[in-house]
Parts: structure tokens; C-alpha cells; sequence
């Protein structure tokens, strides 16, 4: 059998599980190291694999659903995303003694050395993880983003976005930047719930905070939507997805479009705006191909999917609006 009828014969999720392999062994060949038993793929060139993977995905995948705030004109969805913070280090934040200050951000593309045709890749990227105001003075993120041990050097930063397809806001209002006081609450199972609820060091005026699920389970594939920062990106939306397992107690699986960096962002219902979710884990975000790097996507029913904990886990720890 030749390669090419190799590849075609091969699911997916089989080439997904191979081109993986070889990513955590320096692209050595998977079975050569023990990480699979098959000898059918080592005469295949990795970049061979993954574009098979991607003209394989295209119809069934489609196009990348993320999108900047302002693409977007469902007032409901911006108000959604009036909730949303990045979360960083002390150390991005640079005051600049005028009220503002700037972020340190780098360069996405040239950061991550991105292939030529990576959505955003000339955007700029700074801290590692997001969240959502679930009270006038309580920020809701992953348990993996904050602890009591680091709390008080994190900072919750709102109107990190998009101004345009070409400027961003790096420049922020001083008013607009929160310091972490300490921790609420806090669950981090690797296998299980992952949250976090900080303190920030002063109420909120001015964004909105969110509705959320305090009782009962989503609904099987109920339509959602997710607003964060991926991989440390301006803020997107990223809708068009659905429940794909509701059967874990303490979290629900999704194929949502989502990278590292969407940690602690809000998963809303998409008929209710209800945040049912916290995104928690999910699947491998990038793949390299050839010299660059590249988006990994996984067809609509394939790959793991993206871990949501459910606000049930945390709603108790959060004050009822009167």
C-alpha cells in the first residue's frame, strides 16, 4: 500500500494521535520511540501528516469561528464580552504616570514563529489567562491560573481588544486594571472541576456582571459561545459550538474553538447568555509544519473537545443580586 493510500485509509483522529507522537519526540517517529507500536506512518514526513489533516478537516470543520468584539454586532454578545478580563502578571503592566498604562505585549506571529496563513498573527499577545466578573468585586477564572500564593501579583485587566482590524489597545486606563486580594474559593483537579474566585482590590462601577447557572444541567448540545483571550490574544468570540458530553459531574465537554490562554473564560449559553462554564482544558493548540507553526483543528465530533467546569461547582461562593 503507498502512502497516499495509507493517509486516506487512516481516521482523523489516528493521523491527530500520530502527528502528536512525533511532536513530543522532537518528530522523531512515534513507533521508533515507543509512543506507538505501528510501523505503517515511518516513512511518512510529519508536514505530510498534518496537511493531509488539514485538507481532511476543511469541509468538515470549516472556518476559524473566532472573531474580534468589534466584528461583532449582537448587542447580547457584546454585552457578554463586557464581562471579560484578561488576567497577566504584575510584571506586564507598566505604569506610565499619566492614569494609564501600557501592556507588554509581543508580537503573536513572530512570538510563536506562525505560519503565513495563521489567523491574528500579526496581533499582539500578553498575559496567560482570562476571566469574568461574577460579582462587583469577584473575578471568576481556572483554578490553574491563580492561587493564594500568587493572587496578589495577578491583575485583571478589562478592554484588552481589537480597535480595528489593524490597532489594538494596549494603552489601558488605570481605572480599568484590578489587583487580586485573595481567594474566595479555589478547586484544581486535574481530572475535575478547576476554578478560582478572587477578591480584586476594589468594586467594579462599570461592566457588566454576569448571569450565571446556579442550579440544574445545560442541555444536550446546547448552542454556546466563549470570550477570552486566547493565547494571550485581544479579546474573541468564538460561537458555533455545542455541548458534546454532559455526562461528567463536575464539568461538560465542548468543541469549542478555544487555545491556551482561554483558560478562565466564561462559556455562555447561547440562548440565555447564562454562563454555564469555565473553560477549563482542552485539546493540543498547536502543531508544527515543516519551518512554522500552526493552528491543530479537530473535526466537529473528533479529538478530545474542550473541558467547561461548571458554575454549579463555585455558585454557592457567590453573592444573589438582591
Amino acid at each position: 500500500m503507498s502512502d497516499s493510500e495509507i493517509l486516506q485509509s487512516l481516521s482523523v483522529d489516528e493521523l491527530l494521535h500520530e502527528a502528536r507522537a512525533r511532536e513530543s519526540q522532537s518528530e522523531a517517529p512515534a513507533s521508533a520511540t515507543g509512543a506507538t507500536t505501528e510501523t505503517r506512518f515511518q516513512n511518512i514526513e510529519l508536514a505530510t501528516i498534518v496537511e493531509t489533516v488539514k485538507h481532511r478537516q476543511e469541509v468538515i470543520y470549516g472556518v476559524d469561528d473566532r472573531q474580534d468584539v468589534f466584528e461583532i454586532t449582537d448587542q447580547a454578545i457584546l454585552d457578554d464580552a463586557d464581562s471579560v478580563v484578561l488576567v497577566c502578571g504584575q510584571n506586564e503592566v507598566d505604569d506610565d504616570g499619566d492614569g494609564s498604562s501600557s501592556l507588554q505585549t509581543q508580537n503573536f506571529g513572530t512570538s510563536r514563529n506562525l505560519c503565513a496563513t495563521e489567523p491574528f498573527r500579526d496581533q499582539p499577545t500578553t498575559g496567560f489567562c482570562s476571566g469574568f466578573l461574577v460579582a462587583p468585586d469577584i473575578i471568576a477564572t481556572a483554578g490553574h491560573c491563580v492561587d493564594a500564593s500568587n493572587v496578589t501579583t495577578r491583575r485583571f485587566v478589562f478592554g484588552f481588544r481589537m480597535l480595528s482590524a489593524t490597532e489594538a489597545r494596549t494603552v489601558i486606563d488605570n481605572s480599568e486594571i484590578y489587583r487580586g486580594v485573595d481567594i474566595i474559593g479555589h478547586q484544581l483537579a486535574g481530572d475535575g472541576a478547576d476554578w478560582a474566585l478572587v477578591r480584586i482590590d476594589r468594586p467594579v462601577p462599570n461592566h457588566r456582571v454576569v448571569s450565571i447557572r446556579r442550579r440544574g444541567l445545560i442541555e444536550n448540545d446546547e448552542a454556546l459561545h466563549v470570550i477570552g483571550h486566547p493565547v494571550g490574544l485581544p479579546t474573541k468570540v468564538a460561537g458555533g459550538a455545542k455541548v458534546r458530553d454532559n455526562s461528567p459531574s463536575a464539568f461538560f465537554v465542548a468543541n469549542l474553538d478555544t487555545y491556551g490562554g482561554n483558560s478562565g473564560s466564561p462559556v455562555f449559553n447561547s440562548e440565555t447568555h447564562e454562563v454555564e462554564g469555565i473553560l477549563v482544558r482542552g485539546e493540543t493548540d498547536f502543531i508544527s509544519n515543516g519551518t512554522c507553526i500552526e493552528s491543530l483543528k479537530c473535526p466537529n465530533a473528533g479529538c478530545r473537545g474542550e473541558d467547561c467546569t461548571r458554575t454549579t461547582e463555585f455558585a454557592q461562593f457567590i453573592p444573589q443580586e438582591s
